[in-house]
């Protein structure tokens, strides 16, 4: 696209805007209410062991990405390097697959933000609407999330800069916090805390890493919003493997520094183990706070990122002719996919009206939609890697052919786990419904849409059939 603002998305994020939108979208409020979890299954060593083995899995997979993103640098990511690689219908599959992963995590922020808020202020509760799936819906509960919803929304709505200039203040923050919990951890923490520093052996220790990689979802949505970053192709490659290795430092530290406040079994009983560590680290109740709003700031920035992220992802597929034209329109004045943001935000501002047990459903469903577009996207690297090896390649992932071979398996590893029997199941059949409905409706679209293959010109030749 033309730097013109008048021709197009406008090229502005810098280094550290593509930085903050990646690493806070990967930085949830996970690390907050999961954490005694995982040091109680692990240990101390044994969950940050987990992280790292987590961080080295998705950092495979990160390498693809990183060499396409810098061949092609177009907005919607991995549905160029799908469409290129194997044409226009495994090209809807995987973006369609992606659409719902993105936008389950939009509507889930848009939920988790009331929901932490309660920690704040444990009296907020009035009004009681509903109840769905055995949880009470309030009205002030769901207010916090509608009206957030529609202030987040409409940040993006008037430009990428202001969404970046936001991510930026809150990912500050955020690490803010993390400097504050680290040096209480040399300030009050006790190594006796850390014990045992292994547990569980390796039952124990998978039991943390299933959840590791869906704990770093988020370096993907820089691929998405390529077309708006301001930065020589080679260099994005790079900062999308930085921001893999600032998540893996991050939830390192935040097992070692949370494992050394308390004793293990006060942490798993507590419902926010960061928080109370954070008090305990520094004798401070008022820490607790400070912490839970660090844990507001990842919400924030993972709701941000994504929110960028899936809004690029509906322009794209709408440019190629796979969804609506509509869909594909940028806003005259502010050149943002304002269409696209208006529709995503709808399904933000209603999500708090379905409870909280509703939309994890809905993150489950999306979580093995995002390992299927992981996939995807790692056999199209093996595949444009045997077809066009003379294909411009800024950045090139070390080890050719067999780290995307590597990253397949890998991928295709981790979508075996929601499988029934296994580690990360998906429920039976509420989250299996979800996917089915969702799958239904991307058949109409896909039954529509001309089968054209492979190649570069592949876009071109799924509008000009469209057209026809």
């Amino acid at each position: 696209m033309s730097d013109d603002p008048n021709g197009g998305l406008v090229r502005t994020l810098g280094r550290w805007d593509v930085l903050a939108v990646a690493f806070g979208a990967m930085i949830g409020f996970g690390w907050i209410v999961l954490t005694g979890g995982f040091l109680e299954s692990a240990g101390t060593l044994g969950a940050a062991l987990a992280f790292v083995i987590g961080g080295v899995v998705v950092a495979f997979v990160g390498l693809t990405y990183a060499e396409l993103v810098s061949a092609m640098p177009h907005v919607g990511g991995e549905h160029n390097y799908v469409l290129r690689a194997m044409g226009s219908r495994p090209a809807f599959i995987t973006s369609w697959a992606l659409v719902l992963g993105y936008i389950s995590v939009v509507a889930f922020e848009a939920v988790a933000l009331p929901q932490t808020m309660l920690y704040l202020f444990p009296d907020m509760l009035a009004g009681r609407l509903w109840t769905v799936a055995g949880y009470d819906v309030y009205a002030t509960w769901a207010a916090v999330g509608v009206v957030s919803a529609v202030v987040m929304t409409g940040l993006n709505y008037v430009g990428v800069r202001p969404a970046a200039v936001f991510q930026a203040v809150a990912v500050l923050f955020l690490l803010a916090v993390g400097a504050a919990l680290l040096v209480g951890s040399f300030v009050g923490g006790s190594t006796e805390n850390m014990q045992p520093l292994f547990t569980g052996g390796a039952v124990g220790l998978i039991s943390v890493l299933v959840a590791t990689p869906f704990l770093f979802v988020g370096f993907d949505v820089i691929p998405q919003s390529a077309e708006e970053i301001k930065l020589p192709y080679r260099k994005i490659g790079q900062l999308l493997l930085v921001s893999v290795a600032m998540a893996v430092t991050w939830y390192v530290l935040i097992m070692l520094t949370v494992g050394s406040s308390l004793p293990v079994a006060d942490l798993a009983a507590s419902e926010l183990a960061a928080a109370d560590g954070m008090a305990a680290l520094w004798g401070s109740d008022a820490m607790a706070t400070v912490l839970v709003l660090g844990g507001i700031a990842g919400i924030l920035t993972s709701w941000n990122g994504f929110l960028i992220g899936a809004s690029r992802l509906v322009y794209a597929m709408a440019q190629s002719g796979m969804l609506p034209a509509w869909f594909g329109r940028l806003h005259p004045r502010y050149r943002t996919p304002g269409n696209a943001l208006v529709f995503i935000g709808a399904l933000s501002v209603v999500a708090p009206l379905f409870g909280r047990q509703t939309l994890v459903w809905m993150v489950d469903a999306g979580g093995l939609s995002i390992i299927v577009a992981y996939l995807m996207v790692a056999v199209s690297f093996v595949v444009l890697r045997r077809r066009e090896p003379d294909m411009a390649r800024p950045f090139q992932a070390p080890g050719g052919q067999a780290t995307g071979v590597v990253a397949a398996a890998l991928a295709l590893g981790l979508g075996v786990l929601f499988l029934p029997g296994m580690p990360a199941a998906l429920i039976w059949p509420y989250e299996w419904v979800l996917l089915a409905l969702w799958w239904a409706l991307g058949l109409v679209f896909v039954l529509r849409l001309p089968s054209v293959g492979p190649g570069p010109d592949a876009e071109q030749r799924v509008l000009a059939a469209r057209s026809r």
